[in-house]
């Protein structure tokens, strides 16, 4: 089952000729979601061939540029006779400011936008094999980070041993697999655990958005396979990071560690690195030993799950 990730903005504040403002695009068998809409998310949805038909967006914050793009995605949503509802989430006590941006300039969207409230340790949205957590983070306005945790997965089906104990392949297979025991013609019963190897962890990707260092990115899921995360400043503006409420490469890359993380994506670049982003990484990798990555607009990346190669 394919979970993509399309990086739609990694500029900080300031875009720049090569990096729109904050957007990332979540795809998972079918169901597509947005986090944060800077300015111009629809035009990076379009160059990037994402499309529009996300049923849930998770805001982290309500600066300019993680929620500029939304007045403009709704208005063509709205001109694409988009039907279906749009859920958007965002950290408690902004529910009455964002409804206001959503109608500016008296445009209502035709269909319906649905807009909730989360705080820390709350599930934003639950679907049928994962969810969508909040998480508290360090920034100097309300806000929140979300983590994308699946469920655990069923354990390897061993074949050979169902039938090595008398399971004729078929049903009861299937009973099996699902953890109800079977019972044979003559008699004898075999356990789902006979059979069944131990449950399979799912994918988690964790998403910051703008904040300084925090417990909270580490607690909120376990051994996650892709943290994407505040970089915003390398080590000569670590004292600008402080002020600002954002984090350096570095710290970024020392939380991944903490976190056991798989891998890494630096995102929020600061304008003042336009072109120049060789510290980050070197910065990164100095700390952390998975994968550091420094994702251009447009990158897409695989999440596979943790036991692919096995």
């Amino acid at each position: 089952m394919p979970l993509r990730v399309t990086f739609l903005g990694t500029s900080g504040a300031i875009p720049t000729v090569e990096r729109n403002p904050s957007g990332l695009f979540v795809a998972r068998e079918g169901e597509e979601l947005l986090f944060d809409a800077g300015e111009g998310t629809q035009r990076q949805m379009m160059r990037f061939g994402t499309g529009f038909s996300i049923s849930q967006l998770f805001v982290t914050h309500l600066h300019g540029d993680h929620v500029l793009g939304i007045p403009g995605l709704l208005q063509t949503m709205d001109f694409n006779d988009r039907e279906e509802p749009l859920a958007i989430h965002a950290p408690h006590g902004t529910r009455r400011q964002l409804k206001s941006f959503v109608n500016a300039l008296d445009n209502r969207p035709s269909f319906p936008v649905r807009i909730s409230e989360v705080g820390d340790g709350d599930v934003a949205y639950r679907a049928e094999e994962y969810e969508v957590r909040a998480f508290a983070t360090d920034h100097d306005t309300r806000s929140v980070g979300y983590a994308l945790v699946e469920d655990e997965r069923k354990g390897r089906f061993d074949r050979e041993r169902a039938e090595e104990l008398g399971v004729p392949v078929g049903p009861k297979f299937s009973k099996l697999h699902e953890g109800d025991p079977v019972e044979l013609d003559d008699g004898t019963v075999v356990r789902p655990e006979q059979v069944v190897g131990e449950p399979r962890p799912g994918r988690t990707v964790v998403y910051t958005g703008d904040t300084r260092p925090t417990a909270a990115t580490i607690e909120v899921a376990d051994d996650p396979d892709l943290l994407i995360h505040d970089a915003t400043f390398a080590d000569d503006r670590a004292d600008r990071a402080a002020d600002t409420a954002h984090s350096t490469a570095r710290q970024a890359a020392e939380i991944a560690t903490r976190a056991n993380a798989d891998r890494l994506a630096l995102v929020h670049l600061s304008s003042r690195y336009a072109g120049h982003t060789e510290d980050h990484e070197k910065q990164a990798r100095e700390v952390f030993d998975g994968e550091v990555l420094l994702p251009d607009d447009g990158t897409e990346v695989e999440v596979p799950y943790p036991d692919a190669e096995e």
